[in-house]
């Protein structure tokens, strides 16, 4: 596989962590990103010590000048951006809809919605001049299903697939490639904030036809599968890392 410039958004716990030291361990360079500068240089030396030239950048995807400046020193250090992972997101306030408010919406929309918009913005503002690049996108099963106690957490997961499948569209005369991957329940600490308890963990488990909830390790394998060139003729899709739970 071709060595890769990688970008990585909410990269300090979870999945986006996981991708990180998957990037790493491939050897490709690493540029992670999230809001909190201590647990982001951290992260940035415990990825050197695999051999990766890794770098972290401090930026909010919730704002547009920051995401630009990202993407900017990204280019300035290492010349090119070959991948971006766009996981920065959140759970929101969970609750039925009767409960929702402008500023509940507000909450996950600003993360989930409008971070993976600036961020692919700006990712193919330098892709696309370079006629190459692999955009990955992280939805979630919700992003094609409901969820009752979780309207507005899906609604934003439904953008994020809508998103994906129109920049696809847009950015493949350039040779950029949009994905998205979808994990089902997967054993994060978002997956215990969002469950709130084992019995409810347990309930979202009895759903999954493999009977278990995914490592995130699992989730990473298909996001670097979606960022390399083995996955060169695949655009515009959503790659549902679920157990089995899209099939039910």
């Amino acid at each position: 596989m071709t060595k890769q410039v990688v970008l990585i958004t909410g990269a300090l716990t979870g999945i986006g962590r996981a991708a990180a030291q998957g990037f790493a361990k491939a050897g490709n360079t690493v540029v992670i990103s999230g809001r909190h500068e201590e647990a982001g240089q951290a992260l940035a030396a415990e990825l050197r010590e695999t051999g990766s030239d890794a770098a972290f950048i401090r930026a909010d995807v919730r704002h547009e000048e920051e995401v630009a400046r990202l993407v900017d020193r990204v280019v300035e250090r290492f010349g090119r951006l070959d991948a971006a992972v766009n996981n920065a997101g959140t759970e929101g306030w969970p609750g039925p809809v009767i409960e929702q408010s402008a500023e509940s919406y507000a909450a996950t929309f600003d993360t989930n919605v409008l971070g993976t918009l600036l961020s692919m913005k700006h990712e193919l503002r330098v892709m696309q001049p370079q006629g190459a690049g692999s955009i990955i996108n992280i939805s979630s099963t919700y992003g094609h299903g409901g969820a009752a106690g979780a309207s507005i957490y899906a609604a934003s997961k439904h953008a994020v697939e809508g998103l994906t499948k129109s920049a696809a569209l847009e950015a493949a005369g350039s040779g950029v490639r949009v994905n998205a991957v979808a994990p089902g329940p997967t054993d994060t600490g978002m997956l215990d904030r969002f469950t709130g308890g084992a019995e409810r963990k347990a309930g979202l488990v009895s759903g999954v036809p493999l009977r278990r909830v995914g490592d995130p390790d699992e989730v990473a394998n298909a996001i670097v599968f979606l960022a390399s060139d083995r996955s060169s003729f695949t655009t515009g899709q959503i790659l549902s890392v679920d157990g089995g739970k899209s099939a039910a």
